[in-house]
């Protein structure tokens, strides 16, 4: 039984032409060794599984080569290149150094980089992981990797760049490797697939590499698994079940809810997607990149940066000429919010099932926004729970701090005064979310009540409303009152700015405040949802409002005191100064 060896090493480029998707690596160093000006030290950055060993093993193969070809590369024949084919070879040496990180090792190293080549021009030393280096071995390694010997070369390979001394990066020339894209992944599995004799979907293999997240090793490594599970022949089903990914014709499905506004089918989708035991973060997941593929192929010069399979392409291209761009952008943002609270959500179920809700609502607020349809005015008492939440959570409400007050002129008797839900806007004072909010519920139980009579007369007395008058007797009994309160709960800076208000009953149930500062206003606002239900419960009047009007005092032309002043007031809080000055004769200066 022959032993198995993994893709990875199997398929392990030989040569700088073989190399995937680093040609401004290989290119570079290529011309390095044609035009003979190879550096003494490399750094070679770069995510896992994009080459950085692989170069650094075709570099130092190649540079000790006795016979280079013509295009730089090794040829392969000669006894150092076969030495090194075998692994065998004495003048190159890798060094681990996640487990050769201490002082000890790299002396070690630095000793033997005294004695020269055996058979060869370099003397060549791959360090990998060179990030887990300690400090102390770092500064061990300075001298020696600033002026090592003509015949000594260092190759050093990292994940983590930022790790590295700055002096060590100063006495380096710096690679940075690039993430393997999925096209030239895919390209690579196709030379491998007919070279083992394997069938394989074009689907499938985009699913692998976009799995391996441009990191080749790992896509060969996902590529051996499907292999040992399907045999010779990979498909698309046989994928995505092996990897656990959801199927493309889900995220497909849940748009076409959304343009329909389709929310029970949407929410079985989702139902049918926890019972195939799919997470719902991974749904949220896949959903946003679905979307966001959708829009960037609703662009033609972004259409290039659409990573699927070529069938795929073509679905994605015509699902997105039925969705709008504000449509997409709206939607990536319910998702994306979603996402950030969904660890903080203790029913998790629940709180995407109401985001897939709003998704199916959105398109009719994105509709009414632009036409230009105020939709506050536009929701009506039928309208259904769901859109008047997205009606508020969607659509900000920008609020106006100059915002000014209206007062009906009305003659009739207060009592059988109704207002309006458009009255009720005019006379809130509030530019505050909550106020808005506040005002939004009020049109809604007086739009029920204005409908005809009858309704009307049911509403009050279902509702019960108040319509007392009050005098400002009471107004002001009933200030002082929730003044108390305020001070009882520990709100003394409030309490201070009630205590300089007086106010002032007008008529049509109308309260004027008269404020001194933008900054008092704002704070009333915010309790204002606690001081309206305090005064219409007590006053029995449920139309009671209020109104504002900010008057800025003139500062008063301050006295320039005395010092006999001063000293007058000194004497009356501590009389025995008075009895000093007599007694010594003391004269004020």
């Amino acid at each position: 039984m022959e032993n198995f060896v993994v893709s990875a090493r199997k398929y392990r480029p030989a040569t700088f032409e073989s190399v995937i998707g680093q040609e401004h690596i290989t290119n570079t160093l290529k011309n390095a060794i044609k035009n003979n000006q190879l550096a003494h030290a490399f750094l070679f950055c770069g995510p896992r599984g994009v080459g950085k060993t692989t170069c650094a093993r075709i570099l130092a193969k190649t540079i000790n080569c006795l016979h280079i070809t013509a295009d730089s590369e090794a040829c392969n024949e000669c006894d150092s290149c076969k030495s090194f084919n075998q692994n065998v070879s004495f003048n190159i040496y890798e060094l681990d150094a996640a487990s050769n990180n201490s002082v000890d090792d790299i002396r070690g190293l630095v000793e033997q980089v005294r004695y020269a080549p055996q058979g060869a021009k370099y003397k060549i030393y791959i360090i990998d992981e060179v990030h887990m280096l300690s400090s102390a071995a770092f500064n061990a390694f300075l001298k020696t990797l600033e002026e090592p010997p003509a015949y000594a070369t260092f190759i050093l390979a990292t994940t983590e760049r930022h790790k590295i001394l700055p002096t060590i990066l100063s006495r380096c020339q710096v690679f940075d490797f690039h993430r393997i894209k999925i096209e030239s992944a895919v390209q690579q599995l196709h030379k491998i697939i007919a070279n083992e004799g394997i069938i394989a979907e074009e689907e499938a293999l985009h699913i692998i590499a976009q799995k391996a997240d441009g990191a080749m090793r790992d896509a060969l490594s996902i590529f051996d698994r499907i292999v040992s599970s399907t045999g010779k022949n990979i498909t698309y089903k046989d994928v995505i079940n092996n990897l656990n990914v959801l199927d493309y014709d889900y995220y497909f499905r849940g748009v076409e809810c959304m343009l329909k506004q389709d929310l029970s089918s949407i929410l079985l989708l989702f139902d049918e997607i926890l019972s195939n035991g799919f997470d719902s973060q991974h749904f949220l997941v896949g959903f946003s990149e679905h979307i966001r593929n959708l829009l960037v192929c609703k662009y033609p010069n972004t259409a290039k940066l659409l990573e699927v399979a070529p069938s795929l392409a073509a679905r994605f291209m015509q699902q997105s000429q039925a969705c709008s761009a504000t449509l997409m952008l709206n939607a990536l943002n319910l998702l994306n919010k979603c996402e950030l609270d969904y660890k903080a959500s203790k029913n998790n179920r629940l709180h995407v099932e109401l985001t897939l809700m709003k998704l199916c609502h959105i398109q009719t607020i994105v509709q009414l926004k632009s036409e230009g349809v105020d939709i506050k005015k536009k929701i009506d008492i039928t309208t259904p729970i769901a859109n008047i939440s997205q009606a508020i959570t969607t659509i900000s409400i920008p609020k106006n701090n100059a915002e000014q007050t209206e007062v009906r002129e009305n003659k009739e008797p207060i009592a059988k005064q109704i207002p309006t839900p458009s009255t009720v806007k005019t006379i809130a004072g509030g530019g505050s979310s909550l106020g808005k909010l506040e005002r939004i519920k009020q049109d809604m139980a007086l739009k029920a009540n204005t409908q005809t009579d009858e309704v009307k007369s049911e509403a009050n007395n279902a509702t019960d409303l108040y319509s007392n008058t009050f005098t400002k007797v009471e107004l002001d009994e009933y200030w002082k009152l929730y003044i108390e309160q305020l001070l009882e709960m520990g709100k003394n800076s409030l309490a201070v700015i009630y205590k300089d208000i007086k106010p002032l009953f007008l008529e049509n149930n109308l309260v004027e405040l008269t404020l001194h500062s933008q900054h008092e206003r704002e704070m009333l606002e915010e309790d204002r949802i606690n001081l309206t239900p305090y005064l219409r419960s007590n006053l029995k009047n449920s139309f009671l409002d209020f109104t504002y009007k900010i008057e800025i005092n003139q500062l008063k032309q301050q006295k320039v005191f005395t010092s006999e002043d001063k000293f007058k007031v000194m004497a009356e809080k501590n009389p025995i100064l008075n009895e000093l000055v007599q007694t010594f004769g003391l004269e004020l200066e």
